[in-house]
């Protein structure tokens, strides 16, 4: 790919995302209600590709429980508010309240970790009959894993802003991926990753699935602090190269692309499946359910760092209920609610009748969308 001349010492390689794309209708088109959304990974099959992200504003235990019920996976953060106390009711309602400063929510989360609450938690999405989930950081997983384990998790998830194959410290021994992957007896879901090699490397390690992007969405502020950002539509479609080459070298080993960040709208959901992805991770959006435990707040873990936190608390608003944000109906056309229905109807207007068929459908770089004028009409309402 060509690069672009920043100045006489440096290049870069040009990159899209998902604004800078759209998906383009072939030949055929189908019935939305024929159109297959559901995906598998490891042993574990679900009814929609839509992973409910590991931040306190998005999961509780009961809300990883109504998604799952309504066919998807929520991710429980097993070092977020949850396992710190008991009860966490009083400290959500003040997160939830616009005067609360960044300073007190960093205050709230000074509280360490409990053993016993993981174990409680994760046991009381188990007797609900879903799929259990959880999510540890690097950093935290030599210290927690073993309790996640004997709680009887379905599915790991090791999630960071970037996670990476090979991590170099002086400071303590680093968490082998590899090692620690292939003793595990459940799959595990890892990232984030923006770029081939590092995401070809995370395949290696012999995970399920890799996470693309640095999660954290509206909530983020990665490229203020760090003055780190990759498009996602690059990002996805270049992982999703690692995944096709890594699947010649393993002799068929199939590594799941989870797209996790940029995800604002259904819009965006479905340029990511068009770009690669086999599953969302999903937080802003799902943030704006009425059952979010946030209240209408969105914050991730970046944000709770006691040193340099990498996001904030984000107003999102509610949307309604959970499964009206993912079937609908909706009450507003800017791609916030009815997400499935969505998506089934993009697949069905191109053609596609299943999520792997739909990772083919073309693609053309467009100009970012704006009000149809009468100098460029909407193509499909003339």
């Amino acid at each position: 790919m060509s690069d672009i001349e920043i100045g006489g010492a440096k290049r870069a390689r040009r990159t899209w995302g998902f604004d800078d794309i759209a998906i383009v209708p072939h030949r055929r088109t189908r019935d939305p209600e024929d159109v297959n959304t559901s995906w598998s990974i490891d042993a574990y099959k679900f009814d929609i590709p839509v992973i409910g992200a590991p931040m306190d504003s998005v999961m509780s235990p009961q809300t990883a429980i109504e998604l799952g019920r309504l066919g998807g996976l929520g991710v429980l953060n097993l070092e977020g508010l949850w396992t710190r106390y008991e009860n966490p009711t009083p400290y959500f309602e003040e997160l939830s309240r616009k005067e609360t400063s960044h300073a007190r929510l960093q205050q709230i989360y000074m509280e360490p970790i409990k053993s016993e609450l993981i174990a409680a938690r994760l046991a009381e999405i188990r007797e609900a009959g879903v799929i259990v989930a959880g999510s540890l950081s690097p950093k935290a997983v030599n210290e927690h894993y073993e309790t996640v384990l004997k709680a009887g998790v379905d599915i790991f998830v090791i999630r960071g802003t970037t996670v990476s194959a090979e991590h170099v410290s002086s400071s303590g021994e680093p968490l082998n991926l590899k090692k620690f992957i292939y003793e595990l007896d459940v799959p595990v879901i890892v990232g984030g990753v923006a770029a081939y090699t590092p995401a070809l490397h995370l395949m290696r390690t012999g995970a399920a699935g890799v996470l693309v992007g640095f999660g954290g969405g509206a909530a983020s502020s990665t490229r203020t602090t760090l003055g780190i950002r990759v498009p996602m539509a690059s990002a996805v479609s270049d992982v999703a190269a690692a995944r096709r080459d890594y699947l010649d070298e393993s002799g068929g080993r199939y590594v799941h692309v989870i797209a996790d960040g940029g995800l604002g709208t259904s819009g965006d959901m479905v340029k990511a499946f068009a770009c690669g992805a086999d599953a969302l991770m999903l937080g802003s959006t799902l943030a704006s359910a009425s059952e979010a435990p946030g209240g209408g707040y969105h914050w991730g873990t970046e944000s709770q760092h006691p040193d340099l936190p990498r996001g904030k608390r984000v107003w999102v608003g509610e949307n309604g209920p959970l499964e009206q944000v993912l079937f609908g109906p909706a009450h507003s056309a800017d791609g916030t609610a009815n997400l499935i229905g969505a998506l089934k109807r993009s697949m069905a207007t191109t053609g596609y009748s299943d999520l792997k068929e739909f990772q083919r459908v073309d693609v053309v770089i467009a100009p970012p969308a704006t009000s149809p004028s009468k100098e460029e009409p909407d193509p499909l309402n003339g």
